[in-house]
């Protein structure tokens, strides 16, 4: 038997995985306490606002194009549509893995499914993300069904594709906006930089802008990774419209800054104004870059404006959940490792489970190429036979 030759993404990914599990042990022996810096004056850390806000928006990918493709109809974006579908739906997977560590009792975490609070927004969101969960899994079990020769089950969800992939638009709209909703109840708690009636809204459009900087990021690395050549139209012209997009973000943002009388907390020389600086450098510069056709139609550098939306969005989700909150808890937080250990853990397996699809099922376009008699009934088939 071949064994698999190591290299060093291999070697750092058993690393993360052994460091992730022995935290995990930690975290099911000595509980939140013995594995976490988290306490009552600042119960939410790491776990909520990196591996809750952020997957669940670094994950939009697969509605966004979902809706280009399927509502507005744009067929060329169609080769790229499955890979981010598939992202989508791992993201969203390990978000509940992450939740399962964050919640004091885990084996808890169906509670909400039947013990309703309508008017908790921690309950539209729990209930939002478990249906569009399982609608990713609907919009991706095709990929499966292709792979088995299932026909009759493709030939139903195809049936039902198109209201289904409305639902999933509508949900993660949903809970996208709702992510920002859950702060609406702090506003003497966080910072001014970031507290606003807006947040919902710039929740649902920086998840919109991550989204498409994510399908182009997935998109360069599956280039790579699998030997195929990058969908370079596709890809500039999803660029295009996210130089767009940031721009519309960050001139709500400043004109919501000057509206709420908030700019005077930018003289001021604290952690807060620093990081707030460079959650917005992260964002002006690609959205700049991003109006050149020269960036937009190079790999490398669409590639770096899309790595810096990402960590702009990053930084922007950070602020909001452990930045901002600091000053209004009256404590200071800063991760144990153990936290980063699982974090790490958590990104290291979406990477790993994502290649491993990829190989194993038809993910990309030229690899799957299903003609009318492998999509149709046997009956259809024959009567289309007939017909010919």
């Amino acid at each position: 038997m071949n064994l698999p030759r190591l290299t060093i993404w291999r070697a750092i990914f058993a690393v993360l995985m052994a460091a992730g599990a022995y935290a995990t042990w930690l975290r099911v022996a000595y509980g939140l306490g013995g594995v976490t810096n988290l306490s009552d004056q600042f119960p939410w850390g790491l776990w909520i606002g990196f591996d809750v806000l952020c997957g669940v928006g670094l994950a939009a990918g697969g509605f966004t194009l979902v809706a280009v493709v399927h509502i507005f109809n744009i067929e060329r974006y169609k080769p790229i549509l499955r890979p981010a579908i598939l992202t989508a739906f791992l993201g969203y997977v390990l978000v509940v893995l992450a939740l399962l560590f964050d919640l004091g009792r885990p084996d808890r975490i169906w509670h909400p499914l039947v013990m309703w609070n309508p008017h908790s927004v921690m309950f539209e969101v729990a209930w939002c993300v478990t249906l569009y969960t399982t609608v990713l899994a609907l919009e991706f079990a095709p990929v499966v069904f292709e792979k088995l020769g299932w026909r009759k089950p493709l030939h139903w969800l195809q049936f039902i594709s198109v209201p289904l992939m409305i639902v999933g638009v509508i949900l993660s709209t949903l809970h996208q906006s709702s992510l920002g909703s859950l702060y609406l109840i702090v506003p003497h708690k966080l910072y001014g930089l970031w507290y606003t009636p807006l947040l919902p809204i710039f929740f649902y459009l920086s998840a919109i802008c991550v989204g498409l900087a994510m399908t182009i990021f997935e998109s360069w690395h599956s280039s790579r990774a699998f030997g195929r050549e990058l969908e370079l139209p596709l890809a500039a012209g999803l660029a295009r419209v996210l130089a767009v997009l940031l721009m519309t973000f960050l001139f709500v943002r400043l004109l919501d800054l000057g509206q709420r009388g908030a700019f005077p907390l930018l003289r001021q020389n604290r952690t807060e104004t620093w990081l707030f600086a460079l959650e917005i450098i992260l964002l002006a510069v690609p959205m700049f870059l991003l109006f050149q056709r020269r960036v937009r139609w190079n790999p490398a550098r669409l590639y770096a404006a899309a790595v810096m939306v990402i960590f702009g969005f990053i930084t922007n989700r950070l602020n909001v959940a452990v930045t901002g909150m600091e000053a209004g808890s009256g404590t200071h937080y800063i991760p144990r490792w153990t936290e980063v250990a699982v974090t790490l853990a958590i990104v290291a397996l979406g990477f790993a489970v994502f290649r491993l699809v990829a190989q194993c099922f038809p993910i990309f376009e030229q690899q799957r190429q299903p003609s009318r008699d492998e999509i149709l009934p046997s009956r259809d088939r024959e009567g289309a036979l007939e017909a010919r």
